[in-house]
């Protein structure tokens, strides 16, 4: 017989038996776990008990047969990253020792990174890659000063798609050493897509910023809540304070790209507002979750009646629906902008005896008028959006972009005064076939990188001016009280969806 014949008879006989070991140690394997597992008629509790003696058993069984040595460390983080990412919640996480120390950091107002506050699916399929999407920026942090937007989606983070990477792995690559860099790809609107490179700070959220917008015998108290801190409450009364001393006539809350934060901190500066009544309720299966945050007049400090526009877009999260929800249903806020993101639950977070812990989603907090806006958002009473781009127009913004021309220019003249921005752009467009506005705007943002940004954009920003219109109506109160809550809007949609059946 033929010498490779044989061997090729001997390499399938090994085959053969190679497979019919292995289905025997699947097949048999199970049995080892046998006394342990869970039968669907007993109760919950006994089940859920046996499936934990099953979980202990199988971690036990790995630790002391796997072919090499096993930190038994290695396999409690993966079940447990295992065990929240099941749960299919982007806001349930396991959070390792660095996490815990980040997070934080992040709610009481510092960090290192680039500044972004993102949200991820936990499922990505080629229908719907599961990008990083940037919930808002964070003001005069690395990815605000770089142009990155609200909306705009992370496709790649140092050419690792982020499709194939989970949400800890994204922050883990976001996050380093100050001083290094990291290059992000970004897309924006429908075919627009450009690389940043972002340097690494020690990023201080700010709170709060506020100012005074004169307009004819109107003085406007502008109020911008960044995030909510354990100190955005007491900012936002040094706020208010100036603005009664300025005898402020009316006041627009900016919640613009605010993606929430504390809802202890939300609760306390509506607080000021809202005389009485319901603030936010959260809801849960457990009773110590189900909580009522009511007003309290002794801590209003602004006057009833006073004119307030909310701006809101989706990059408004979180606790900043808290408020504009609040403010709406009780009929002290008239909103402009967009509608909000839609985030309407509630997390906890639980440290662990390894100074680990877990972020658990606990409970959804719901309006004033008992409705919930989880993956819905809250409309604006008035829509105002910003012009979008042409695609000729997103090739003239990412071929500007790409050209380093505005960078160049301002390092050269770093002082350049509202008119000299007006004629450099005038210069620009004559190349760039982009509007004198956003061309201006785009100058002047990087004018500010060095110095900080301003307050507001009175010149570019739509919203912001319709706000301003708003407030220099004369029936202020009229229009206020013929908006609807968030309860009647809701109930207007189900009555719709239930004629169309």
């Amino acid at each position: 017989m033929n010498k490779n014949v044989k061997n090729n008879r001997f390499l399938s006989t090994l085959l053969i038996v190679s497979t019919v070991l292995f289905t025997n140690v699947i097949f048999f394997t199970p049995k080892l776990f046998a006394q342990t597992a869970p039968d669907a008629k007993v109760s919950a509790t006994l089940q859920a008990r046996q499936y934990m003696e099953l979980i202990t058993s199988v971690f036990n069984f790995v630790q002391n047969n796997y072919v090499d040595e096993v930190d038994p460390s290695v396999l409690y983080q993966g079940a447990l990253k295992g065990m929240m990412d099941s749960l299919k919640d982007p806001y349930t996480s396991y959070l390792d020792l660095s996490q815990m120390r980040t997070l934080t950091d992040t709610t009481v107002g510092n960090f290192g990174g680039v500044g972004l506050s993102i949200t991820k699916p936990v499922e990505s399929t080629p229908e719907k890659p599961a990008y990083v999407e940037v919930a808002s920026p964070i003001e005069d942090g690395p990815g605000y000063k770089a142009g990155i937007q609200a909306g705009d989606f992370l496709l790649e983070i140092d050419g690792t798609p982020t499709p194939e990477i989970t949400m800890d792995e994204v922050l883990s690559k976001l996050r380093g050493t100050i001083g290094q860099t990291v290059t992000v790809l970004v897309k924006r609107g429908r075919n627009m897509q450009f690389s940043v490179t972002l340097t690494r700070e020690l990023i201080e959220v700010p709170t709060v910023k506020y100012s005074m917008i004169e307009q004819g015998s109107n003085k406007i108290g502008y109020l911008r809540i960044i995030e909510f801190t354990p100190q955005t409450a007491e900012r936002v009364q040094a706020a208010l304070d100036s603005f009664n001393k300025n005898k402020y006539t009316g006041m627009i809350i900016d919640l613009r790209n605010n993606p929430g934060g504390l809802i202890t901190s939300v609760a306390d500066v509506a607080d000021k507002f809202i005389d009485e009544g319901v603030i936010v309720t959260t809801k849960s299966r457990l009773a110590s979750e189900n909580v009522v945050f009511n007003a309290s007049k002794s801590k209003t400090t602004v006057p009833q009646g006073t004119p307030i526009v909310v701006l809101i877009n989706r990059g408004s999260a979180s606790a900043s629906e808290i408020l504009s929800g609040a403010l709406k249903d009780d009929h002290l806020a008239y909103l402009v902008g967009e509608r909000t993101y839609g985030k309407g639950s509630v997390q906890q977070v639980i440290p662990l005896y390894n100074d680990d812990g877990i972020k658990l989603t606990m409970a959804r907090y719901y309006t004033p008028s008992d409705v919930n806006i989880d993956k819905i958002g809250i409309p604006p009473d008035l829509e105002v959006l910003f012009p979008v781009l042409s695609d000729d127009e997103e090739g003239a913004y990412v071929d500007l972009i790409n050209s380093m021309a505005i960078e160049n220019y301002v390092l050269d003249n770093p002082n350049m005064s509202e008119k000299q921005i007006t004629e450099y752009a005038k210069e620009l467009q004559k190349t760039y076939k982009l509007t004198e506005t956003l061309l201006r705007r785009l100058i002047r943002v990087e004018v500010q990188r060095t110095k900080g940004a301003s307050n507001y954009d009175l010149d570019y920003d739509v919203q912001l001016n319709a706000a301003i219109d708003v407030l220099q109506k004369g029936n202020f109160a009229q229009l206020l009280m013929g908006t609807k809550t968030l309860r009647e809007l809701q109930d207007e949609v189900i009555l719709s969806e239930a004629d169309t059946e």
